[in-house]
C-alpha cells in the first residue's frame, strides 16, 4: 500500500496525493495551484468551459489549512489546495487547469534499502533510472541480488560527497524510506539543497510530517496515513469498501455502496439535492457498473451504485456512515 502510494507520485510529479477508486476506474488527486494556472483566479464553474469534454468535480480546497466549501462561484487562489475527482484517464487534463506540468520523472535516487526502498525499486526500475543506497554492506549484496536494473550504492544518504558523486543535482526524484526519521529529514533537506527537483520523506512522528510538508520536503508521507485505509474499510460500519486518510489525517475520502431501497435508505432512490448531507460532506462521484458519473445536484442515486464521498472533518464521519445503512426505518 505504501509503495503503491508513493509509485503514484512518481508518476504525477505535480501531485501532492493520488488515490485510486472503483478499481482504478476514478481518480482523487490533490495539487497546489499555482499562479498563472489557467483556473487560478477564476471561479469553479469555468473549469466546464476550459475542459468541455470532460467531467470533473472540485470536491475540496484548503486555503491556509482552513476548509473552504466550493461550488460553482468559489474562485481558486494560488497557494490553494485543491481536490479533484475524475474518471482516471481524464485526471492529468484536470491537473493543468490548476498548475504547471513538471517535466516526467526519469531518474530516482532511493535513501534507505529496507522493505519498502526494495519493494519501491522493484516496482520502479523497469521504467525508471533508479538508485538506491544502503548503509549496510551485507544489506546491499541482497538488495543487488533482487534487483534487476537499478544500482545499488553502499553508502549513507546523508554523505554530501556520496550524493554529489552520483548526481543528486540531476536526479527528478529523492525518496529517503529508512526507518530513522532524523536520517530521512536530513538526507531530503541536503538532497534539495544540492539540486533534487523534488523530494519526499517518510516520516512517522505526526508532529514532524505537519511542520516540514510544503516547506524545503515537498511531501512529507506519515506510513500510519498512507497504510490505515484498508485497515479502516474493516471497521467502517455499512458496506465501505476503501477509506483514505487526506490531509495527514485531517480529511477522508471513502467510498461505499448503497443498498437497500427508498424506505430503507437515506440514499437509495434520492437525487443528491434532497439528501441531508452533514456540513463539510460533499458526494462527488458514483460509478455504476463501468460508468463513472460526476455528481451533481440532479444525479439520482440507485441501489449498488458506488458513492465516493469527501469529508472535510473526519469527526463527522459517522454521521456519514448512517447515511449508508440500511433498516426498516431511518434511526
Amino acid at each position: 500500500m505504501l509503495t503503491d502510494y508513493i509509485v503514484k507520485l512518481v508518476e504525477f510529479p505535480e501531485a501532492l496525493q493520488v488515490l485510486d477508486f472503483a478499481g482504478g476506474r476514478v481518480s482523487l488527486v490533490a495539487v497546489r495551484a499555482y499562479r498563472g494556472g489557467p483556473l487560478v483566479g477564476h471561479p469553479i464553474r469555468d473549469l466546464r468551459q476550459h475542459i468541455p469534454g470532460v467531467d470533473t468535480r472540485v470536491v475540496a480546497i484548503f486555503r491556509k489549512d482552513a476548509a473552504v466549501a466550493p461550488d460553482g462561484n468559489t474562485a481558486i487562489e494560488a497557494n490553494d489546495e485543491v481536490f479533484c475527482l475524475a474518471a482516471t484517464k481524464d485526471i492529468r487534463q484536470v491537473m493543468r487547469e490548476l498548475r504547471r506540468m513538471d517535466q516526467p520523472v526519469r531518474r530516482v535516487m532511493i535513501a534507505g534499502g529496507g522493505n519498502i526502498g526494495l519493494r519501491l525499486a522493484r516496482a520502479l526500475e523497469d521504467d525508471y533510472s533508479v538508485r538506491i543506497i544502503d548503509h549496510n554492506k551485507r544489506r546491499c549484496e541482497m538488495l543487488a541480488a533482487k534487483l534487476d536494473r537499478a544500482l545499488v550504492l553502499n553508502g549513507d544518504g546523508t554523505d554530501e560527497e556520496l550524493l554529489e558523486q552520483e548526481s543528486i543535482g540531476e536526479m527528478d526524484l529523492f525518496v529517503a524510506v529508512t526507518n530513522d526519521d532524523e536520517n530521512n529529514i536530513m538526507s531530503s533537506l541536503l538532497a534539495k539543497r544540492l539540486g533534487a527537483r523534488r523530494v519526499v520523506a517518510l516520516i512517522n512522528r505526526r508532529s514532524y510530517v505537519d511542520l516540514l510538508q510544503g516547506a524545503q520536503i515537498d511531501i512529507a508521507i506519515s506510513p500510519a496515513q498512507a497504510t490505515i485505509g484498508k485497515l479502516l474499510a474493516h471497521v467502517r460500519r455499512g458496506d465501505v469498501v476503501a477509506v483514505h486518510s487526506l490531509r495527514r489525517g485531517a480529511a477522508e475520502a471513502l467510498e461505499a455502496v448503497v443498498h437497500g431501497d427508498r424506505d430503507s435508505c437515506r440514499l437509495t432512490g434520492r437525487r443528491i439535492e434532497e439528501i441531508e448531507l452533514p456540513p463539510g460532506t460533499n458526494i462527488g462521484a458514483i460509478v455504476r457498473g463501468e460508468e463513472v458519473l460526476m455528481a451533481h445536484h440532479d444525479t439520482r442515486i440507485l441501489a449498488e451504485d458506488h458513492v465516493i464521498v469527501f469529508v472535510t472533518d473526519k469527526k463527522i464521519l459517522p454521521r456519514v456512515e448512517k447515511l449508508f445503512q440500511v433498516g426498516a426505518r431511518f434511526l
